[in-house]
């Protein structure tokens, strides 16, 4: 708990973010909270921008070859309770699907990064279809679209110490897959949601 709290409150202090919650309000039942990705520490940010009580029912997924290395990334997911998804070796019904929908069982919601790695930040990348797959074998699961905004500047690919700026985090409206929904649509229409709040943020 002091190191979750340690952790939490050093990525805001780091960030400075600010967070928003458009067409949307924390809530405690299943999501998926899909977001753009343009750094390592997203999956803290976009944590610790929930609410206490959202948060200690929400699991990150995280990349084994990343979060898995050495003693401290382990550790560090293990205070934030992430699920470590091997992106390189996929099984038989051992697809990163698969283990997220073991894992959150009917208790927790999970945040994803459907580009499937970090971005330049200039844009937001096509979504992989890990977020269709999910959808449609959770159909009761909401789907919030998050975009974050800078953190490619804070900590961009390649270093390792973060430049204190201001960033932010933007929840938006809920959303699912809808009936006859292909997955090539659904998928252009997830990354719209992430897209439209990230023109929100440039208009504001």
């Amino acid at each position: 708990m002091i190191t979750e709290t340690i952790l939490t409150t050093t990525a805001r202090l780091l960030s400075g973010a600010s967070v928003r919650w458009v067409d949307s309000q924390p809530d405690t039942c299943q999501r998926v909270y899909f977001a753009n990705h343009t750094s390592h520490l997203d999956v803290i940010l976009v944590w610790s921008a929930l609410p206490h009580d959202v948060r200690k029912l929400t699991r990150p997924a995280a990349a084994k070859d990343y979060w898995g290395k050495g003693r401290i990334r382990p550790y560090i997911a293990k205070v934030y309770n992430a699920m470590l998804i091997d992106r390189k070796e996929i099984k038989v019904h051992q697809s990163p699907v698969d283990i997220m929908i073991r894992e959150i069982g009917r208790t927790y919601s999970v945040i994803i990064f459907p580009e499937g790695g970090r971005s330049s930040g200039e844009t937001v990348g096509s979504f992989k279809s890990g977020l269709y797959y999910l959808a449609k074998k959770r159909p009761d699961l909401e789907l919030i679209p998050v975009y974050i905004d800078n953190m490619n500047r804070i900590l961009p690919r390649g270093e390792f110490l973060p430049v204190p700026l201001l960033s932010s985090v933007t929840f938006g409206p809920p959303m699912w897959l809808e009936a006859g929904e292909t997955k090539v649509e659904f998928l252009a229409r997830a990354r719209e949601a992430v897209m439209n709040l990230r023109a929100r943020e440039k208009d504001s």
